[in-house]
């Protein structure tokens, strides 16, 4: 039995590309954090935030959390800020392992601003393109004090193809097969 694998760090990292691959390639289960609210909202983040308020969604945000970190053989993608509000990073180094997921603003940046990303990202999605590299630059320096509380930090730089992301979870799930 493996401690639940929590994956952190700015939108468009690569949490969820990677974790579904990690998750495959470990035979355990993954949960998109997000999704997981979504699902029991039966709404989606962009209207909880319109219709609720970011508050009401940290709120929804840390009962998952604390759900999720209570199942074994998971790999959970959490959101950008999820490492940021509350008792968050301490409830997730409590529970199982945190890696925080690395790469460049530019490389950010550049995921961010594919139409079938952009369109579903609350903070960005109706920012002008050359708002979001100082907006991804800012927030980085920002919530750095919270990612780097996580146990490990991983470079997630190397997902641009189905045959790099395969290569690069098989990476960390060597490592995650270390520390559990």
């Amino acid at each position: 039995m493996m401690k639940p694998v929590f994956l952190i760090g700015y939108m468009g990292c690569g949490k969820t590309t990677l974790g579904e691959v990690l998750a495959r390639q470990m035979g355990l289960r993954f949960i998109d954090l997000d999704g997981f609210i979504e699902a029991r909202q039966g709404m989606t983040i962009i209207k909880i935030f319109d219709e609720m308020g970011e508050n009401r969604f940290r709120e929804l945000e840390v009962d998952a959390l604390e759900e999720v970190a209570a199942i074994s053989d998971v790999i959970v993608s959490c959101g950008g800020g999820t490492p940021c509000h509350g008792d968050n990073m301490a409830i997730m180094n409590a529970a199982g392992i945190t890696v925080w997921l690395t790469t460049s603003p530019e490389r950010i940046t550049a995921r961010l601003l594919l139409p079938e990303q952009k369109c579903k990202r609350p903070k960005i999605n109706t920012l002008p393109p050359d708002e979001v590299l100082p907006l991804v630059e800012r927030e980085l320096r920002d919530r750095a004090l919270f990612y780097s509380q996580s146990r490990l930090q991983f470079d997630s730089t190397d997902i641009e193809t189905a045959e790099a992301t395969e290569r690069t979870a098989r990476r960390l799930a060597a490592i995650l097969k270390q520390e559990n």
